[in-house]
């Protein structure tokens, strides 16, 4: 019997076309020469609809988090949206204190899309996989037609083990305790913007897009008691803030002085009328601890490659408005209250 034939895929110039999302050869193929090798590890070359794990160890309770990446441009300084999607995801995890274990992904591709973009979008996300050491374990791939999607989003869902006896919340902030930022603000946000817009200014800003498990785990290896970690990406560290305040029903108070924010960032947000308190970051975590365990949570964040511009930056209070305030440079205090609208769209 005959089988049909299917093009040799031309990964330099060739383009998705609806018969990769068809269920048919050409769709086992795309995802043998793209997906499968750039992501190859022991689970997914199981083959199947999913992948059997090893469980983690006794006692440890599963985390589950998803995130969608529909970020514009695709390629940008300091990553693309491969491996933002990887460290979004393990980032989530992260966050609730949980160790990273495996990763699955989904992707809507339009057709057209350029197999050469998606050939090394794949193969940036096996590389930031692999250097997280979570794999992407099982996955998706749908095509759509043309004007019907932007390029490519991707779905991730990342699954973590968390020791037991931890947990960590938004809800957990008491006054007294002390607030934490990993270091610069804005950076990811304003590299995008930057990048889509054109925008040249004296030196390059690059997204600080990274994979935050090992820097919280550093954290929480000093300061047992820490209430919770939060990363900062849409609307920034004012939306993280806000949302501590309102969950834990409490105020806080920042230190303009304090706050870490590069002096590139500054500058450009500067020129187009942006606040680097609501702009986006994709490689920062916020810490709230008890003040008694702040200057070891602040010194094992400096010890971090990541962290090395960490900083305290204030202060929980009780208040019954959940307020988050900042005292300014001037020596007054102002209000730092949620993003209204979009500030900057498509960026994560």
């Amino acid at each position: 019997m005959k089988t049909a034939y299917v093009r040799p895929l031309d990964l330099r110039h060739g383009t998705v076309d609806l018969s990769h999302g068809g269920g048919g050869r050409a769709m086992v193929q795309l995802i043998a020469d793209v997906f499968a090798k750039a992501l190859d590890n022991e689970w997914l070359r199981q083959g199947d609809d999913g992948a059997v794990l090893p469980a983690p160890a006794p006692g440890e309770r599963l985390v589950m988090a998803t995130d969608a990446h529909v970020v514009s441009p695709l390629f940008f300084p300091g990553g693309d949206i491969g491996s933002l999607s990887v460290h979004g995801t393990i980032n989530d995890v992260a966050m609730m204190g949980a160790r990273p274990l495996y990763l699955s992904a989904s992707f809507i591709l339009e057709e057209g899309f350029p197999l050469a973009d998606l050939l090394r979008i794949v193969t940036n996300m096996g590389a930031a996989a692999r250097a997280a050491g979570v794999p992407v374990v099982t996955g998706d791939t749908k095509v759509v037609e043309k004007g019907h999607g932007d390029g490519l989003y991707i779905s991730t869902t990342g699954l973590g083990a968390l020791p037991a006896g931890r947990r960590l919340s938004g809800a957990a902030a008491r006054p007294g305790d002390a607030v934490l930022v990993s270091g610069t603000l804005g950076d990811h946000g304003m590299a995008i913007l930057a990048h889509r817009e054109h925008l040249a200014f004296e030196s390059e800003i690059r997204s600080d897009s990274a994979a935050l498990h090992t820097l919280a785990a550093a954290v929480l290896a000093v300061a047992p008691d820490l209430r919770l970690l939060r990363d900062p990406t849409r609307g920034g560290l004012s939306a993280t803030l806000n949302e501590i305040a309102q969950q834990s029903a409490v105020g806080i108070v920042i230190d303009e002085a304090a706050i870490p924010v590069d002096p590139q960032v500054a500058a450009a947000c500067e020129f187009l009328g942006l606040d680097p308190l609501h702009v986006a970051n994709e490689g920062k975590l916020v810490a709230v601890c008890p003040p008694a365990q702040a200057d070891a949570a602040l010194a094992a964040l400096r010890a971090h490659p990541l962290g090395a511009r960490a900083a305290r930056i204030g202060e929980v209070i009780a208040d019954d408005h959940r307020f988050v305030q900042m005292k300014t440079a001037l020596g007054g205090r102002r209000m730092v209250d949620w993003l209204a609208g979009e500030q900057l769209p498509r960026i994560c």
